[in-house]
Formats: structure tokens, sequence, C-alpha cells
């Protein structure tokens, strides 16, 4: 696994902007796991997906995790703060197929809600979801709503690490109500942060002395946070 470094943030920041969310998970994930083919990252299963991610992000930016939302009852904001190793500990996916109406299933992975994510209307990136992680190929199935509502459950079962909820409550009004970490998007958040402030210090240390942005990159960190404070007195 690879730390990112400021100018790492800088390269992924400009690769992966605009990209789909599912797009940048899989870029961070091949910057981070070099040595991984990125097709091979895209058939981890989410679970699996996540808790790399979390990895990351606890060698890249620290462990604590802090981040802000709102009550969807009264609006009230509330600082939400984790320990993101509790993330990053390694879980157990089901290596045995689950079995729903006579046939087999495997965790999904980031292909499948690609595929899923082409569809316009919930139920039918749903029934996209169930067919792609579906081990019986060739079979066909009347999907209703309880049995992808089962499916959903047994497959977040067979993959813990697939989704963390949290449980909030507001201090205001007491509202208690559940949301999901999205570490895909809380790193990335994190990644264009990084990149922006290292561009400002671009910026401002190209001014100050004339260098190339280059020469400014070539800089260990240290060296530069030392110029950037010369520079700013």
């Amino acid at each position: 696994m690879q730390r990112f470094s400021s100018a790492d943030c800088l390269t992924l920041w400009d690769s992966g902007a605009g990209l789909h969310p599912l797009d940048q998970g899989l870029l961070v994930l091949g910057a981070g796991f070099p040595n991984t083919p990125r097709d091979s990252l895209a058939d981890w299963p989410i679970g699996r997906r996540n808790t790399a991610l979390a990895q990351l992000r606890c060698s890249s930016f620290g462990p604590h995790l802090q981040g802000w939302t709102a009550c969807p009852k009264c609006g009230e904001k509330l600082e939400i703060e984790l320990d993101g190793r509790m993330l990053a500990e390694e879980t157990k996916t089901a290596t045995e197929p689950i079995i729903m109406n006579g046939q087999s299933f495997r965790p999904v992975t980031s292909r499948d809600l690609a595929k899923a994510a082409r569809e316009t209307e919930m139920s039918l990136a749903a029934v996209r979801l169930a067919e792609s992680c579906c081990l019986d190929s060739g079979k066909s199935h009347n999907w209703s709503n309880e049995d992808l509502e089962q499916l959903g459950q047994s497959l977040a079962l067979a993959d813990p690490m697939s989704e963390t909820r949290l449980a909030l409550l507001c201090p205001a009004c007491q509202n208690e109500w559940e949301e999901n970490l999205d570490i895909v998007a809380f790193l990335w958040t994190e990644i264009e942060g990084r990149a922006k402030r290292l561009l400002l210090e671009i910026h401002t240390l190209a001014s100050a002395y004339g260098w190339s942005e280059r020469d400014i990159l070539s800089l260990s960190e240290r060296r530069r946070a030392l110029y950037l404070e010369m520079a700013q007195s």
C-alpha cells in the first residue's frame, strides 16, 4: 500500500475530477495499490474496497475522521467524529455463495454497481444489481420488491463492510436517524482539499520566487512548507 503525498493528491484530483464516484474510488485504489491490476480492483467485493480505502485514508491523512451533517428534522448541524482505524480493520467477506430462491449469488463489486448505475430508475437498478451478482447465468427470475429487499439484506450480511451506517442523535430536537458513511466521497473530498491547498502553495511560491510548478513539486513537503512560511512573512 502506498501512502499519498500532497503531490500524489494533486495528480489524483487532476485525473479524477469529473469522474463518476465509482471510478474515483477505483482511481484512488489503483494509486494506493499500484501492483494490483485495475480490472482486479473492480472485482473486489465492496467491503474489501471500503476497507482498503479506509486504510489508505488512515496512512495518508491520519486516523481521525471528522465531518458534518444536518438533522433532517430541524436542520441543526452536527459534527461527526470517527476513528478511521475501526473502518480499516480487516473483516471477513463470505466466500460461500448466497442462496436465495434456489439461486446462488456473490457479494457486490464495483463492476456490479457500475452496471446498476446506468439505470435511471431505482427499481431497475436493483434488478440489474441482482442479475449481475447471480452466479446462475441463463436463468430468468421475476423479481418482486420483497425478493430484492431480502437479497439486499443477505448481500449486506455477507459483506459487512459494504455499508457503514451511523446512528445519529440531534442535540437540539432529539431526533434519531441513520446515515450511510460513503468512504469514497469522504476520501475524495480530502484528496481534493489537499490538492487545492497545494495549488495555492504553488501559486504563492511561484509568485514569490519565480519557480516553475515542477521545481516546487520537486521540493520535499518540509522544505516547501518552510519556503512558504518565508514567502508569507
